[in-house]
Order: structure tokens, then sequence, then C-alpha cells
């Protein structure tokens, strides 16, 4: 079975954990560890071993430089979460962080002084930043950086291209009505999405194109999965990447989302604000609406909603389950929901079938 998730950061991450327990780990290929031609002497990565794959493609929209590294906080959720040394705490960052770095940072009045780069996590930025120098590009990097960390989930970025979030809001000290754009880490981490808003905008190269292997995974997958990450600033910004959406309107694999709203309130991060910026509201309907339909030119043939919300869409199929991320079994479950949704199957790994009832 080939499944391939869109997703942004904490939730994302959480969602894919819960992919990677229904179907098992995803491994691939290591020239080093695949033996001779006989299969009897393979490795246990070989790819003719596998039974399953889960792809991730991930949002590169919060992507930025900072005091002279390149950080990607999707790529690095996700990476740390599967790979069990992400901060469960926080959601974010790494597990046993130390901040001296940052002190110091600060103690010379290095700008900015709102992000917090940790100790750990400043290893991988190097690590990213070297190897970008070097002219890797950043699906090389993440492939290199994920055989330590060992996901059991394929982690691709959306595009290897620069395609930056950035915010317009008002100009701080400026006229009225005069505007500036922000980088999004600004207006998230710094203003944490309190100031004048009116709009979000990518900002990169201007032939960005997909990373290798991103419409390759859409076309070829069973199931294509839209995690319950935020619609705007991480979905949103995966989709505008040019090909991704024509590759969803063409797949032959059902596209079914998961909404990121229980009782039509987000349960982490700022996505409400960010809807209200572009005028939709926080409920499961209207960010289905949002979506769109593929049979009305959107992504979705099915959308699965938490228990007790409403949602009704010309074109879409619903369902509804508990979407309490509460650990990657409850989590799983949420998957074969999703899945049992548009007629997918999937195997059983000692989760308890229970399919998508339809609200």
């Amino acid at each position: 079975m080939k499944v391939t998730v869109l997703v942004g950061g904490v939730g994302g991450a959480r969602f894919l954990s819960g992919v990677r327990e229904l179907l098992g780990p995803t491994p691939f290929p290591d020239p080093a560890e695949r033996g001779s031609d006989d299969s009897s002497d393979r490795g246990a990565n070989h790819p003719d071993d596998r039974q399953h794959e889960v792809t991730a493609i991930v949002n590169v929209g919060d992507d930025a430089w900072m005091h002279g590294v390149r950080i990607c906080p999707d790529l690095d959720t996700c990476m740390y979460t599967l790979g069990g040394g992400i901060d469960r705490e926080r959601g974010w960052g790494r597990v046993g962080e130390t901040w001296h770095a940052k002190e110091e940072l600060a103690a010379y009045g290095a700008d900015p002084d709102w992000f917090g780069l940790g100790d750990r996590d400043l290893a991988t930025h190097l690590i990213r930043t070297q190897m970008l120098d070097a002219g890797y590009r950043l699906s090389d990097v993440t492939a290199a950086l994920c055989r330590r960390w060992q996901p059991g989930v394929r982690l691709i970025p959306v595009t290897d291209d620069r395609h930056e979030t950035h915010v317009v809001v008002s100009k701080p000290g400026g006229e009225d009505g005069e505007q500036v754009a922000i980088h999004f880490q600004e207006w998230w981490v710094r203003h944490r999405a309190q100031i004048p808003t009116f709009g979000f905008a990518q900002v990169g190269s201007d032939d960005t194109r997909t990373a290798p292997g991103v419409e390759d995974a859409i076309a070829e997958a069973d199931v294509v999965l839209v995690a319950p990450s935020n619609p705007v600033v991480s979905i949103g910004a995966i989709v505008s990447v040019p090909g991704v959406r024509s590759a969803l309107r063409t797949t032959s694999a059902p596209v079914v989302g998961i909404s990121p709203v229980i009782d039509n309130r987000p349960l982490r991060g700022m996505a409400d604000e960010c809807l209200s910026v572009i005028g939709v509201e926080t409920s499961a309907e209207a960010i289905a609406a949002h979506y769109g339909a593929r049979s009305a030119n959107g992504i979705l043939d099915g959308w699965l909603i938490a228990d007790g919300d409403h949602a009704a869409v010309d074109g879409i199929a619903i369902g509804s389950a508990p979407l309490l991320m509460s650990d990657p079994t409850v989590t799983a479950q949420m998957v074969r929901d999703a899945c049992a949704l548009v007629g997918v199957a999937t195997p059983d790994r000692n989760v308890g079938a229970n399919p998508g009832r339809p609200s």
C-alpha cells in the first residue's frame, strides 16, 4: 500500500505517527546494507521487501534564514517526532534542549532576539546549511539527516526552492493604511498573530517547482491524506507550489482531508487567526469548502470531521470520528477511518476496525 500525506508541523507530525503505527515503518534502501543480488542475502531495507510505503510531503513555507543558518521547522518537527527526539511537552524542538547559544547571541544584541535556537537543534541547522552551501538540494539534505533519525516515513520537502510564507501587515509607525510584508515566523512567533493583518504571500524563486518525487508520490499513491495541519500556512503553502494542485486534481487516488478543528476550534496553534485573515470561518464545513471538491476544481474527495461537528459540501464525502490525537494508536484509528471513508482498505495491525461514520 502506498500512502502519501500532505503535512505541516506539530499536528502533521503527530498524524504521521498514526500512519506509521497503522502501516508500520517505511524502510528505504541503504546501498551499504543491501548485500548481494541474491534475495536470500538482502538486507531488511531492500525495496522488494517493503510491504507499505508512506511518503510525507512537508511544508517549507515556515523555513527561514536566521543567524546565518537555514531553519526548516516543519521538516525538523516531523523528523524529531518520528525519530524519538522531540520535546513532547512543547511539541517542537529537541528533548533535553539547552539554550546557551541563544543566551550568548542575546548578550551580543544579535537579531532576531525573539526566535529561540536551542543548542541541540542548532547542530541540525548547521549541518543543513553546510550541505546547502556545498550545493546539495534540500530534499537530498533531508534524506541525509533522516539517516540518523530513521523516521520510518519518507520525508520530502514540497520544493527544493525558496517558497517562504510572508504576511502583509500594517507598517509599524507608518501612516494609516501603509503596509509591509514580514516573514511568517516574525508574525507567528514575535507578534503571536496579534497585529493588523491583511494577507499571505509566498516569496521565493520565480521558477519554483516541486522537489523530486513529490508529483510521483501523489500520482502513484493508493490514497492521499491531507493531515489536520493549518489549512492556510501549512496545507495552503504546499498546494501553492506549482505542480501540486494539478497532481492532486489528476491522481487516480482518492484525496481525503482530516479536519484540524474540534468543536470548531483548533486544538493548538493559531489556525483560526490565519483563517480569519482570508475570510474563512473556523469550522469543519467552512474549511472543507475552502479546500473544495475535486469534482468542482478543488482537491478533496473525502473529509473526516470530529464527532459532534457538522459539514456538508457538494462533491465531498463526509465522515465523523474521534479526532483527538492522544497517542499513535488512537491516531492510527483516525487514519483507518479516513481511508474507509473513500473505500480504501487498510491492513489490520491490531488497530480496531471502526470505519468513518457518515455524519
